[in-house]
């Protein structure tokens, strides 16, 4: 049988999925400013619903509901699709104050609280879904060397501070890998968390530039959302998702995939100059 997704929220993570699948024959629609159709064509979206053997949403929530789940969570509790998968964050688990967590652990405590009650509304969809839930997200063209070619990265003191990341091409391989195994709730997160400021350090020793001064908390100039950022430190734990789903990153700590996003960048740059 032909293999058809229908992806809600055609981003930089599930673009990277779709990617991937169109490679290997399979067809792809979506939603989002570069989809296939708008997010509002009702009557589109419930015939590709209808279509597709497997539907993926990464739309975020609003602040007090889910758009996707709001606008055609009956179609998808009827859809004949084989799976169904959602995008979500380890944002819903909060602050552990740096402990390891995983899949058992509560949620909602958190800054994203809204984002906790999509995570739930779509396990209780009435039919099985695979919930990713991701930490930080980098790639090419969206990580911490982009920022620092940028001017404008920060090192912040705070010792101790940990977070969880993850490469998009394994967030890609971890949703490939849930289309074959179990519905639930799956962390898809590297083998290392670590300090943001090691982070930093690696990639200006990869661009061969300085670090950014370590500046207190309060002088960082951060904004409000990047504050929020900091008030939170855990580690992610992926040991489920290796068990049931066979996953293994292929980035397994933040120097492989930041190596990688560097020569991916220069191998783009060099191609572009052949031209």
């Amino acid at each position: 049988m032909a293999k058809h997704l229908l992806i809600f929220g055609l981003g930089y993570s599930a673009g990277r999925l779709a990617g991937r699948l169109a490679a290997a024959g399979w067809t792809i629609e979506s939603t989002g400013r570069a989809g296939s159709m708008a997010f509002d064509d009702t009557k589109r979206v419930h015939d590709a619903i209808a279509r597709a053997t497997h539907i993926l949403s990464s739309v975020p929530p609003m602040e007090a509901t889910d758009p996707v789940l709001d606008r055609y969570g009956a179609a998808l509790r009827g859809a004949p699709a084989a799976w169904i998968g959602y995008l979500s964050s380890t944002g819903v688990y909060g602050d552990t104050g740096g402990a390891w967590v995983d899949e058992s652990a509560p949620t909602g405590g958190g800054r994203r609280d809204a984002r906790a009650r999509a995570d739930s509304a779509w396990q209780a969809l009435g039919r099985p879904v695979h919930i990713f839930r991701l930490p930080g997200i980098y790639g090419p063209g969206r990580s911490v060397l982009d920022r620092i070619r940028a001017g404008k990265a920060r090192r912040v003191a705070l010792p101790g501070q940990v977070f969880s990341r993850i490469h998009v091409d394994d967030i890609a391989s971890g949703v490939v890998a849930g289309m074959d195994g179990p519905a639930g709730v799956y962390n898809l997160a590297d083998d290392r968390p670590c300090a943001h400021n090691d982070v930093i350090a690696y990639s200006c020793a990869l661009l061969g530039q300085p670090r950014p001064p370590l500046l207190p908390l309060e002088d960082a100039g951060l904004s409000p959302a990047a504050m929020a950022f900091y008030a939170e430190n855990r580690r992610v734990s992926n040991g489920k998702a290796r068990r049931l789903l066979d996953w293994t990153p292929a980035f397994p700590d933040y120097r492989a995939g930041l190596a990688a996003c560097l020569a991916a960048e220069t191998g783009a740059q060099g191609d572009d100059h052949a031209a």
